[in-house]
């Protein structure tokens, strides 16, 4: 299980690589991010490619993800301007289709990783399709904006209700790594990270981003060592994950019928408050 982290901090970048962390992740996405998420409790990162160059030197090779813009005029350049500042990964948010990957891959023409960021209902619905393109190395399914399309008022639903298991299908049958979402610590959050982490036992994915929650938006070393025992919290992460990687089918099925009644219970909480 690979485990990513966000910041565009180097200090940072060197501890949480040195305390297990297997990726950092800079966030570069601008474009249409704050009309999505601008009304929403949600952190919008405002990294640069500079950062890239900043970070790189801190993070070992094959470790250093960026996620650019969507598909727009510019892109060519600005992904040749990521790959020249050091990313080992481009991820590419907000694709809607074949079009939109093979673009994409067109541009990085096999410099680095592709991987593509699935959040959209046209995504979705042209997976087949967007995996037959050349060049596509692996997945994530980003939960946030992907329930916002739909229309949905907690970030779990496609989790519960089948979709994430139709999309981790089409990935499996494809052959093609993937992710899903993010994960807080174990024993926290609005569904527990060991619910979680065996729902990615049992959709066959291997790839969490850490979310704020984990870390509480720490944006330096020292506040991260004060609030917590890093590299023990991740150790608690992997140790959950493999306990997961035991279980027998009935188990993880178990598993997934309890992560659909929070669901729900925590969708009809959220319909209460909105009366």
């Amino acid at each position: 299980m690979k485990f990513f982290m966000i910041t565009n901090c180097p200090e940072l970048a060197l501890f949480a690589t040195r305390s297990g962390v297997d990726r950092i992740f800079i966030d570069t996405e601008l474009l249409g991010k704050e009309l999505r998420q601008g009304h929403l409790n949600t952190v919008i990162s405002r990294h640069t490619l500079d950062d890239v160059c900043r970070v790189r030197p801190s993070v070992p090779k094959g470790g250093l993800l960026v996620r650019i813009n969507p598909i727009h005029d510019g892109s060519e350049a600005e992904i040749d301007l990521a790959i020249a500042a050091g990313a080992d990964i481009l991820m590419l948010p907000m694709f809607r289709g074949p079009e939109d990957v093979k673009m994409f891959t067109s541009a990085v023409r096999g410099r680095v990783r592709c991987s593509l960021l699935l959040e959209t209902v046209g995504a979705v619905t042209t997976l087949k399709e967007c995996l037959q393109v050349r060049g596509v190395d692996e997945v994530h399914v980003g939960l946030n904006d992907l329930h916002l399309e739909l229309g949905m008022d907690f970030m779990f639903e496609p989790l519960a209700n089948g979709m994430v298991d139709s999309i981790a299908k089409v990935l499996r049958d494809h052959g093609i790594p993937f992710g899903i979402g993010g994960i807080a610590r174990v024993g926290e959050g609005l569904l527990p990270a060991e619910l979680l982490l065996a729902e990615h036992v049992r959709l066959g994915s291997t790839a969490a981003i850490l979310s704020r929650t984990f870390h509480r938006q720490a944006s330096s070393v020292n506040e991260i060592k004060a609030q917590m025992d890093f590299s023990v919290e991740i150790e608690k992460l992997r140790e959950a994950f493999q306990q997961s990687r035991n279980y027998d089918e009935e188990k993880l099925l178990a598993a997934h019928r309890k992560v659909q009644e929070s669901v729900r219970a925590i969708v009809q909480s959220i319909k209460a408050n909105r009366a």
